[in-house]
């Protein structure tokens, strides 16, 4: 038995555990398993300047190829993990073969929802936004005058919708539940959000599902919606959530949820066996949550490397997110799971503004558009465990800096 690294999942959890291991001189035998043809990759780009064309591949990837081989970083791209036998610490792959490891790392990421095949999900035309196969897919579809349907009123959903505008598409969005973003911000933060893709031309139809797509010849040509009426649709992108890829975990009967469970420190149910990322179900304020975000990806990885490398400090989560549409920035710090009260500031600029989150009392999280100033504050606050002095907040011409002395 070595004592080889196996990571499964080279995405951004992945590259970021083995990088952060060889900064901490860790020299153990590493090898990065990825089910994609290419080099880990950054993915927020893809849905908005790689798509726009802003943007070249190569400028996306965290390291040339070059520089796995110099750091004894062994990848294996294109393939498949197909099962994890724990009793003997092996992987065995689609072809057959098997990887040895003294700790296996499961950072396998997410997968986007589909459509059943059964209301058109199977049609030609029909897409999701995940990797690059999928935002090469749909930049040959964008182009002006097409028709184009976003399923789903999530962030997702909505920065396609912008950069679709952008590019002359003519766009229907629907959102099954009473509003856009439901499920993850504010009704203020949505008013604002849905306002902006009102004044792009966007068609956001709330309270309205899909019942099935209609093709011609294989391929994608309309829809009918849950209020009766049909629509004529040249394409159409599937925006409602992804699910945890935890099927090797649960197979090899690791403890799952919504997600791979996960210890403070990164560690499955095996000790032999960690996970980050996205496929994660992590502790957070006494529950276990899922955060599927960059900044966690990357920083749970890290921490993780963190002990394995000899340490033995805990993951504690800073969740913050981030979103472009248009020429609005909304950038978020914290996690406003449980709110129950939001206080909106306006900020020092025209077309800025905060949405303040709370949950019995206290600070959770903070909506910034266009207020980096909000942003950075309500962070810093929540770094430092600080509640804001509300009198503060509800005055737009204080400064948010009086909250951090």
């Amino acid at each position: 038995m070595t004592d080889r690294l196996v990571i499964v999942g080279a995405g951004q959890a992945g590259f970021a555990l083995a990088a952060r291991l060889r900064a901490l001189n860790d020299t153990r035998p590493i090898t990065l398993v990825g089910a994609e043809e290419v080099h880990p990759y950054q993915r927020p780009p893809l849905s908005k300047k790689y798509l726009l064309g802003e943007m070249t591949f190569d400028r996306l990837t965290y390291r040339p190829a070059e520089w796995y081989a110099e750091h004894d970083v062994e990848v294996r791209l294109s393939t498949f993990v197909e099962e994890i036998d724990r009793a003997a610490r092996r992987i065995r792959m689609q072809d057959g073969s098997f990887i040895d490891y003294h700790t296996l790392a499961l950072t396998t990421g997410a997968a986007p929802r589909q459509l059943p095949d059964a209301i058109g999900g199977d049609l030609d035309g029909v897409h999701v936004m995940r990797s690059k196969r999928d935002a090469d897919e749909l930049a040959a579809e964008m182009r002006p005058g097409r028709r184009l349907l976003v399923i789903g009123g999530g962030y997702i959903g909505l920065e396609a919708a912008a950069v679709a505008r952008h590019l002359g598409v003519e766009v229907t969005l629907i959102e099954m539940a009473d509003r856009i973003l439901a499920r993850v911000a504010s009704a203020e933060t949505a008013d604002l959000i849905r306002a902006v893709h009102l004044q792009h031309g966007v068609s956001i139809r709330e309270k309205t599902g899909l019942v099935r797509l209609i093709g011609k010849d294989g391929r994608v040509c309309g829809a009918e919606l849950s209020d009766g009426s049909v629509i004529d649709v040249d394409f159409a992108i599937v925006g409602i959530g992804v699910t945890p890829n935890d099927r090797l975990a649960r197979e090899s009967g690791l403890d799952v949820g919504n997600g791979v469970i996960v210890d403070a420190f990164g560690r499955t149910s095996d000790p032999a066996i960690v996970a980050a990322g996205d496929c994660t179900l992590l502790p957070w304020n006494g529950r276990h949550i899922r955060l599927e975000s960059v900044q966690n990806a990357v920083d749970q990885a890290e921490a993780i490397a963190a002990v394995l490398a000899g340490g033995n400090i805990a993951y504690d989560p800073k969740p913050w997110f981030w979103s472009d549409q248009y020429d609005i920035k909304l950038q978020i710090a914290g996690f406003n799971l449980g709110y129950d009260e939001t206080l909106v500031r306006p900020g020092m600029r025209e077309g800025s503004i905060s949405i303040w989150y709370f949950g019995e009392g206290r600070f959770l999280a903070v909506d910034a558009i266009n207020d980096a100033k909000a942003y950075v504050t309500g962070k810093k606050l929540l770094d430092a465990g600080i509640q804001p002095d509300r009198r503060v907040l509800i005055d737009p011409a204080a400064d948010l800096k009086q909250l951090l002395l």
